[in-house]
């Protein structure tokens, strides 16, 4: 037995030395890691942002765009995103996105060590950079704050961003600030913006199998498209379901109905697609006064004087009308032909194609194969097949006119679930038509078409181009005349003449190159007669005529020459149409407006939009002016607007050559005006009058935009007595050259 003070054996001293070195030496390692971990965490954490925004954070926004009955027309956006609250994402779409993407949302604190470290392992494993393993938390984290590139660093980060987001809010909270920001495909943010696009409705009415499709999106948005890759979608689709089995938040019966449902998708019209042209004023007008940032990204509400349904039928009234000019005038065969580059019939898209063709609707097709009284064509995800009798206006054979690669113009007659489509042939020759429908009450523009095909060109018809506006301008020469004093029972003579001045004449001719004699003015402006028109114009003065067409508010350059009593002289369809509604407005001119109203994000009101009010003529002069522009379409160049059997009048407008065709019109509550032309302003062809060419457009509006409303009705003129002494005109003053026709 060793006594207590006895030195123990040196194998024992020994080994507690070497004990106490290894504990040392673990201290002092765990000490290097936590200081290591901790720098590590300091520079991660440097300049890492403050969680606290996230308070006051308010995501980019749509700014929309409503018609006068508060449906939308269209929006601006740099990102396609409906901000929605918690209890506007139901519980099946909770339940899918939490399956798929973040098992533990509702447990974990930001981070999930366990799915962390697997995917270190694996990528470890793989020589791959980190990634995988995020929470729902982290990825908002990344969304909102970091950059997309997966590194270490940005994982840490992101990591560290997660937990100081989860200390700060609650789950709901996150889930509705992520279920915002996610991109789904498409341009769509948020599911609430992904439901509406793809199947046209809010998120709160979306199925399982609707809920599941928009959950599986988050991973790679594209690779998953229901719209490109449909099978891809279907797959992802069906794994969603299944993990929401595994979680026990569906049962194997809703699971089974589920993935045996096919992918319907009822994709959301563009709304700009609706009324492109009278959007793009809007945006201009915005972006002016507001900044490009406040447009596209500040969620503004701007509520605007469209009539969606008047813009339909003034979309389709245009396009009939144009098309029926086109096939009056033959197959011109003058198609383009993508295979003459480097494009593949496979690949190519067409811009027309970005929108969801609608029926009765023109677009353009790629046709894909020619064969002899057929040709199959494409145009997005549908496929048509064409007949000869679906060309038969050409007077062509099919195979003859349409090869593998050209570009067809087309009407849809139908559309098919399955991706078929019937469709006849159309042409796009270069032909353009234009309108525009004002309410006569408010100054409120109802309707806007630019021109044929605003995917091809921006370049607004309606308020851009100057146009001569032939005939169409001769009632500022009666209304000069009747305001100071005439009747419309005053007669003036249609004979031959000559004016001159200097050492130029001109000897103006009438549209059938005949004469009536002495005629009354009501007769003169009925029947569209030129040398009447210029002898009233020469009578009171060509200056005075502008004068009256500056008070109704043409404002393009009207020269002083007596030609432009015959509308030799440019004016736009805007300026027109809206000086026309002074007429059905007792004398009174309100200016067109395109917004009643905008509002900010939260509700405060922007600006409101109050009409200008002009007296321009007196209620009398407005009155007779009216029931004479009456007898135009009772009995004059307009007649066959008369089978309406409703309250209309106007006036038709024809220039030389028939490069210019107009109508401008109106009923006792709506004003419109059409143009049709080419842009280089060559000739439509010959006998393609306002009256053959503009009234059918006009006409077509005009019937659906009273169909089934009181028309109202005209105020009588008051009695007046002929005075054909004073207004008999034989011998007018010169004028230079110049000659318009009806």
């Amino acid at each position: 037995m060793r006594s207590l003070f006895e030195d123990p054996p040196v194998q024992e001293v020994h080994g507690h030395k070497l004990v106490g070195r290894v504990l040392l030496g673990f201290l002092v390692l765990a000490a290097a890691l936590v200081g290591a971990t901790a720098g590590l965490l300091l520079v991660y954490s440097t300049d890492l942002p403050q969680v606290d925004e996230l308070e006051h954070y308010r995501p980019s926004s749509i700014t929309e765009l409503y018609d006068d009955q508060g449906r939308i027309i269209g929006s601006f956006a740099l990102q396609r995103r409906v901000v929605a609250s918690y209890e506007d994402y139901p519980q099946v779409l909770r339940d899918a996105l939490i399956s798929t993407e973040d098992k533990d949302f509702f447990l974990h604190s930001g981070i999930n060590i366990w799915r962390i470290a697997g995917a270190a392992y694996r990528d470890i494993e793989s020589g791959g950079k980190v990634q995988g393993a995020s929470t729902l938390t982290m990825q908002l984290a990344r969304n909102l704050f970091l950059s997309p590139d997966r590194s270490f660093h940005r994982k840490i980060q992101e990591s560290l961003l997660a937990i100081q987001i989860e200390r700060k809010f609650t789950k709901p909270q996150i889930f509705t600030l992520y279920a915002n920001q996610i991109f789904l495909g498409h341009g769509a943010y948020g599911f609430e913006s992904a439901s509406e696009y793809y199947f046209s409705k809010p998120a709160k009415k979306l199925t399982l199998d609707e809920a599941a499709l928009l959950a599986g999106l988050p991973k790679a948005p594209q690779y998953y498209s229901p719209i490109l890759h449909p099978d891809r979608a279907l797959k992802r689709r069906n794994l969603v379901i299944n993990n929401m089995l595994e979680d026990g938040k569906i049962t194997a019966q809703e699971a089974d109905a589920a993935r045996s449902k096919p992918i319907r998708l009822n994709l959301q019209h563009d709304p700009n697609s609706l009324a492109p042209y009278f959007v793009e004023e809007i945006r201009r007008y915005l972006e002016n006064k507001y900044g490009t940032d406040q447009v596209h990204e500040g969620g503004l509400r701007v509520y605007t004087s469209l009539d969606m349904d008047l813009q339909k039928a003034a979309n389709k009234a245009v396009a009939n009308g144009v098309a029926a000019y086109e096939r009056r005038h033959g197959w011109k065969n003058h198609l383009e032909n993508i295979l003459s580059g480097d494009m593949t019939l496979d690949k190519y898209d067409h811009p027309d194609w970005d929108d969801e063709p609608e029926v009765n609707g023109y677009l353009h097709a790629l046709v894909m194969s020619s064969a002899p009284g057929s040709a199959t064509i494409r145009f997005g995800r549908y496929r048509a097949t064409l007949t000869q009798q679906d060309a038969a206006w050409t007077q062509k054979k099919i195979h003859d006119i349409l090869k593998p690669g050209n570009i067809c113009y087309v009407k849809i007659t139908s559309l098919g679930n399955d991706g078929t489509a019937r469709v006849t042939l159309e042409q796009d020759s270069g032909a353009q038509g234009a309108l525009v429908a004002i309410d006569n009450a408010t100054g409120q523009i109802k309707a806007m078409v630019g021109g044929r095909d605003f995917n091809e060109s921006k370049f607004n018809r309606a308020t851009q181009a100057l146009r001569q506006v032939g005939s169409s301008f001769k009632p500022y020469v009666y209304t000069a005349v009747i305001d100071q004093g005439g009747s419309p029972d005053d007669t003036v003579l249609d004979a031959p003449i000559t004016f001159e001045t200097g050492t130029t004449s001109y000897t103006p001719h009438n549209y059938d190159e005949k004469f009536e004699g002495t005629i009354t003015l009501r007769r003169a402006l009925a029947q569209s007669r030129n040398i009447p028109t210029l002898r009233l114009a020469d009578r009171v003065g060509i200056k005075t005529v502008i004068d009256y067409a500056r008070r109704f508010g043409i404002t393009s350059n009207l020269p002083p020459y007596l030609p432009v009593a015959l509308g030799a002289a440019e004016v736009t369809l805007l300026e027109q149409t809206s000086a026309y509604s002074v007429f059905p407005n007792d004398g009174v001119r309100l200016t067109p407006r395109y917004i009643t109203k905008v509002t900010d994000y939260d509700g405060r009101v922007l600006e409101e939009d109050f009409p200008e009010v002009k007296d321009v003529i007196s209620s009398r002069t407005a009155r007779v002016m009216t029931g004479m522009l009456q007898e135009v379409v009772q009995h004059g160049t307009a007649v066959s607007a008369a089978s309406t059997k409703l309250p209309l009048a106007g006036k038709t407008g024809t220039t030389n050559d028939f490069t210019d065709a107009w109508f401008v019109g109106f009923s006792p509550n709506i004003t419109c005006g059409v143009w049709i032309g080419y842009d280089e302003k060559k000739t439509l062809g010959a006998k393609e009058s306002g009256a053959h060419a503009a009234l059918p457009m006009w006409i077509e509006f005009m019937k659906i935009a009273l169909a089934g409303k009181d028309p109202g009705a005209f105020q009588p003129p008051p009695a007046t007595s002929a005075n054909p002494a004073a207004l008999k005109i034989d011998t007018p003053d010169t004028a230079p050259a110049g000659d318009e026709v009806r």
